[in-house]
């Protein structure tokens, strides 16, 4: 109960600062991760959480699928046709690169074995989809540069979750790795894409019979009701359930855009509350003895692979782009690593490997180092691009319109009274 109060206390301060953080440096995911610092065992000891402990797993599980959830929705497949070879750049190119830059640091400055380097390489690759919300939510950024950002940090999770597993099961002791393979992990990517797919195309089948449909005031719950069965769902089947909650996201804005309209305020509010939470968690994991574990080499690796690594890769994934300079380098920048890197950190933690705990310390005090870098450079620098309010992730380049009312259930995922157009939101710091 006593993390619940800090909670409380935590969400409060930022609400009322969130006005301030939207406008300066101020940032309200440092807040939680300061906050939940103060409170652990390494400072105030009100909270006792260790990183084997359950719910620091299940608070950045769920934060990373809600997050992934409702991004999925901002992705417009159209607009994807049209300007695909950017995101797959990023993807293609500038995540190995990363990924092998990360490692060869890790390597030669820390001291890891080749297999546990990698493996660091891998967990602190894929880039976060909370941590750039600024730049995304935000008209006046060029749409092409939002729509990589989003793009990216949607669709790299899933990229990177099969080589952990695999370099987790090479890493482990002999006897601790029969259940890892290729087939079972391409399995999970498979059954979670799957689920993802399917799942929404189901319910909006159900939803065009004449005798079911959603009242107004309900209608907000008819994607979080297939956002909660695709979370469960996935957890008792080992499908993945971040591609799931991604591929679901995106399948629930093509099909039923209304749908998404009405859930969107409510899908943002539970993201960001699952955020702040998962940020909580995080930060009582930084006690004084975590970084006092790591070394001078740690610290190396830990501030390069967010000032060099990441910014090279992507700068050379986006060569021959028409990309201007200050977009690249916007692009460039903003790589943060978040829930996901925590969520595969703690799975190399619990994996037993000989130097596992050597890689989450380092896994971890970079995480906290992005954090802290990336949310409270993320205003500034879209200031650069001369914006003044915070709003939605538009569906296109263009910015979106209010759809005339229509007679049919085509494209609906109810059958209620219509919602009107596509609503921007503001999105928190």
């Amino acid at each position: 109960m006593v993390l619940v109060f800090v909670f409380g206390v935590a969400l409060l301060v930022a609400v009322l600062l969130s006005g301030l953080a939207a406008r300066s440096v101020l940032s309200t995911s440092l807040l939680f991760l300061v906050g939940g610092a103060l409170v652990s065992d390494g400072f105030l000891g009100l909270i006792h959480i260790t990183p084997d402990s359950d719910i620091v797993r299940v608070t950045a599980d769920l934060a990373l699928f809600a997050v992934l959830f409702t991004d999925g929705m901002h992705v417009s497949f159209p607009a994807l046709r049209r300007a695909w070879r950017n995101p797959a750049r990023a993807l293609g190119l500038g995540m190995p690169l990363a990924f092998l830059g990360v490692a060869l640091l890790t390597h030669f400055l820390v001291g890891l074995d080749w297999t546990t380097s990698f493996l660091v390489g891998a967990v602190l690759a894929p880039t976060d989809p909370v941590f750039a919300s600024a730049i995304v939510g935000r008209e006046e950024v060029p749409a092409r540069l939002r729509q990589l950002l989003n793009i990216e940090s949607g669709v790299n999770d899933g990229l990177a979750l099969p080589i952990v597993l695999v370099l987790i099961a090479a890493a482990a002791p002999a006897g601790h790795a029969e259940n890892v393979g290729f087939a079972p992990v391409a399995g999970e990517l498979l059954l979670g894409l799957l689920f993802g797919v399917v799942l929404p195309l189901l319910v909006h089948r159900l939803v065009r019979f004449r005798l079911l449909g959603a009242e107004p005031r309900l209608q907000p719950l008819l994607p979080l009701a297939v956002g909660v069965i695709l979370y469960a769902a996935c957890h008792l089947t080992h499908a993945n359930p971040y591609l799931a909650a991604f591929s679901a996201g995106a399948v629930i804005a093509a099909l039923a855009p209304q749908a998404r309209d009405a859930f969107e305020p409510l899908g943002g509010a539970l993201a960001e509350l699952a955020k702040f939470a998962a940020l909580l968690v995080f930060g009582a994991l930084l006690t004084p003895r975590l970084f006092g574990d790591l070394s001078f080499g740690g610290y190396a690796v830990a501030v390069l692979s967010i000032v060099l690594i990441r910014p090279a890769s992507l700068l050379l994934s986006l060569v021959g782009t028409d990309f201007d300079r200050k977009e690249k380098l916007t692009a460039a920048w903003f790589g943060p690593k978040g829930f996901a890197s925590v969520v595969y950190g703690l799975l190399v933690l619990q994996a037993g490997i000989p130097q596992g705990e050597e890689a989450f310390t380092l896994i971890a005090v970079t995480i906290a180092f992005s954090i802290v870098a990336h949310s409270s450079t993320d205003v500034p620098i879209a200031r650069i691009f001369d914006v003044e309010e915070l709003i939605g992730l538009p569906d296109d380049d263009r910015k979106p319109q209010r759809r005339p009312p229509s007679s049919d259930k085509e494209g609906e995922m109810h059958n209620g009274t219509r919602t009107g157009g596509h609503r921007d939101r503001p999105r928190a710091n």
